[in-house]
């Protein structure tokens, strides 16, 4: 298991899309608007359980000073992800 406060890992920015890489994959991304909607989020499933798409959506929340709202269709993972960060939203 990895954790993602021990790895290093390349933060790229692009129209409103983090991406987290590390040197030989990406490890996870999230797509995001202005208002903090957040339209996408994905986790390589190798790296899922190991906080990344929390650090993802902490970044967004801090790039957009909003609380974060993820769009529908949620999945049954991106379900209990929202519970999880409800906390801390």
């Amino acid at each position: 298991m990895i954790n993602i406060n021990n790895i290093q890992y390349q933060l790229s920015e692009t129209d409103g899309v983090f991406t987290l890489k590390n040197k030989n994959t990406t490890l996870g991304f999230v797509r995001f608007d202005d208002k903090g909607e957040v339209e996408y989020i994905f986790v390589n499933p190798i790296f899922r359980k190991q906080g990344i798409a929390k650090k993802l959506l902490k970044l967004v929340r801090e790039k957009t000073g909003k609380k974060l709202v993820l769009q529908e269709p949620i999945s049954p993972l991106g379900s209990k992800l929202l519970r999880s960060i409800e906390k801390w939203n």
